[in-house]
């Protein structure tokens, strides 16, 4: 695409509404590969999602309790060619019809970010389409941009506008962010050890519950008596916005050497009720307190946020829709098959970047470590 069709907006304009010289909307193919997933999308600047393909590698990691990186770099390899033929089938478009192709560049495992990223960096210069960077975090950060489920559910329902106060939590990853704009993230707080997904898969496992851990932990949660096992708030008296989970994880582990397994249908559900519930309490703690600070007090944001994996908690988008209420807020997170790792979301904060004439210029690396505020 020249230069002239492309259109750089200033952040005042905040919905995404420019499109192409042709007055058609922006066509983006995005890939994503940096975990467990090997997904690829087409998605327009109206926030049409045309197609949307994910190849899970859960079964091939399940008898691990885990991602294997070497493995999930293997398995990406062989997918990723079909995954990216089926969503151009699906959509009913041909590569020429894409206005600009995006990819996941970090952070992640970088044997499978590498994967995703040079089968982007082919298309586009075999095609002679521009191509965007993404910051896999930023992926999600964005995506209820594209669909935001209301309070009943209800898909594409919330208008999500800049600035919105974000929790992003997931597998990896566990941060309080202030969104001011495409590429303009401020650190509120962040876990200091452990990320809430990863004590959800490990309590999991201790349990015996199986890989992913956290879908499990929340239907059995829902079962169990919340007040069975005291379980420790790490950091909930202290001021400031910064988690550590993995307090909760010890004692999870000292709960469990005090019982025999196999464990009840009954104790596993106590369990997992407990576990979430003081899980829940440090996020709405450690929100509440965000919400207090000078910094998102000054930007003023009239959305609350969840993104990430473990957004597609009950437990935690019921308390931080209760918290929004109280504060006057929109609550806002993605639909579920938008929480996950997906194409969808990478080719989202495509088109955002691209819009503001955000593209790759010169050849750079992918990354395994990439802090949003280093965008």
């Amino acid at each position: 695409m020249s230069e002239e069709k492309i259109i750089r907006l200033d952040m005042g304009q905040l919905d995404g509404e420019a499109h192409t010289g042709t007055n058609r909307a922006v066509l983006c193919l995005g890939i994503e590969s940096s975990c467990d997933e090997t997904s690829a999308a087409i998605v327009d600047s109206d926030r049409n999602i045309l197609s949307h393909i994910i190849y899970s590698q859960i079964p091939e990691h399940q008898k691990y309790g885990g991602v294997v990186p070497e493995l999930a770099a293997r398995a990406h390899i062989l997918a990723i060619d079909e995954v990216i033929k089926q969503t151009l089938e699906k959509a009913g478009k041909n590569i020429s019809e894409i206005d600009v192709v995006a990819a996941t560049a970090g952070p992640g495992l970088i044997g499978g970010v590498l994967v995703g990223w040079m089968a982007a960096t082919g298309i586009a210069q075999s095609t002679n389409k521009p191509l965007v960077a993404v910051n896999h975090l930023e992926g999600h950060a964005l995506v209820p941009r594209l669909h935001a489920a209301a309070a009943n559910g209800t898909d594409g329902a919330i208008s999500v506008n800049f600035p919105y106060l974000l929790m992003l939590a997931s597998g990896g990853h566990c941060q309080i962010l202030l969104v001011q704009g495409v590429g303009k993230y401020e650190m509120i707080g962040q876990t200091l050890d452990d990320s809430a997904g990863e004590a959800f898969d490990k309590v999991a496992k201790m349990l015996g519950l199986g890989y992913p851990g956290g879908p499990v932990v929340d239907k059995r949660a829902a079962l169990g008596n919340p007040k069975t096992f005291k379980f420790p708030r790490p950091l909930c008296d202290k001021p400031g916005c910064d988690f550590s989970f993995s307090g909760i994880k010890t004692a999870a582990r000292t709960f469990l050497g005090k019982q025999s397994a196999p464990y009840s249908e009954e104790y596993i559900n106590d369990f997992c009720a407990s576990f979430q519930a003081a899980v829940v309490d440090c996020i709405i703690d450690r929100l509440s307190n965000a919400l207090q600070d000078e910094r998102v007090i000054k930007a003023a944001p009239k959305t609350l946020v969840v993104a990430g994996g473990v957004a597609k908690n009950s437990a935690i988008r019921a308390a931080m829709e209760n918290l929004a209420s109280e504060k006057n807020m929109l609550f806002a997170a993605p639909p579920m098959n938008l929480c996950t790792d997906n194409g969808a979301m990478i080719a989202w904060a495509g088109i955002e970047n691209y819009l503001l004439g955000r593209v790759v210029k010169e050849p750079i690396a992918p990354r395994p470590r990439w802090p949003l505020t280093e965008l």
